[in-house]
């Protein structure tokens, strides 16, 4: 089960409160925009051209956002039964090795996803096979701001990005690089909830990155259940 994460500095209370309003926004934009497309075909026959395109982005925003938030709350799945079997300062030194491998990982995916957003927002792509090891020299024939999505429309408070992604062309729908910009930022915040978790373990104020005894809790609360009932 989950932990709640409490924050002990008053950034980190803030930084927590905007990671939850925005999860909490990004499912009440879901779930308004389907109810109105529904009613509007099934009442009017008729309905949002955007409206599948918009909840598609808004889920994927949600995963990139809420795969980080759940580092934070350990509430990613794990299994603990080998780790189980060793002393408690073996324990930690598998948890490092696994927060480090972790990190690794989240490397890769920060390079990979800015390389891929930046196809799209006029930007460099990082060189380097594994690890960035600069960026690459832009020309201007390797811009790729015009490319726009297929059905949201470009709104009118936007026009000021135009003459800066767009050579001063008008976008008839939004531009990619807005939506595939959660890509980026939905890795670094993972690499950084890494880093987090691997300094508390580090720091011995945890000793591993999952709840412990994850499945004796449940099987417990379950069994709780059965005997009130």
């Amino acid at each position: 089960m989950a932990q709640r994460y409490e924050p002990k500095s008053r950034l980190g209370r803030i930084v927590n409160e905007i990671e939850e309003t925005v999860i909490a926004l990004l499912l009440a934009g879901m779930t308004i925009i389907t109810f109105v497309n529904v009613v509007l075909r099934y009442g009017f026959n008729t309905g949002l051209i955007w409206g599948l395109e918009m909840v598609t982005f808004l889920f994927a925003w949600l995963v990139l956002f809420g795969v980080s938030y759940a580092v934070k709350t350990t509430a990613h799945l794990g299994v603990d039964a080998v780790i189980n079997l060793f002393s408690m300062p073996v324990r930690r030194i598998i948890a490092l090795v696994a927060a480090a491998v972790c990190i690794f990982y989240a490397v890769l995916l920060l390079k990979g996803a800015w390389d891929y957003w930046a196809n799209f927002a006029n930007l460099p792509q990082t060189t380097g096979t594994v690890f960035p090891t600069g960026f690459e020299e832009m020309k201007r024939s390797s811009y790729r701001g015009w490319y726009e999505v297929i059905d949201i429309p470009f709104p009118a408070w936007l026009t000021w990005i135009e003459p800066i992604m767009n050579e001063g062309e008008a976008y008839e729908k939004i531009p990619r690089f807005i939506p595939y910009a959660m890509l980026p930022f939905g890795m670094a915040l993972l690499l950084f909830r890494f880093v987090q978790a691997g300094v508390r373990v580090w720091t011995g104020a945890s000793d591993s990155l999952i709840v412990s005894h994850e499945a004796e809790d449940d099987v417990e609360a379950v069994a709780h259940m059965n005997r009130e009932g």
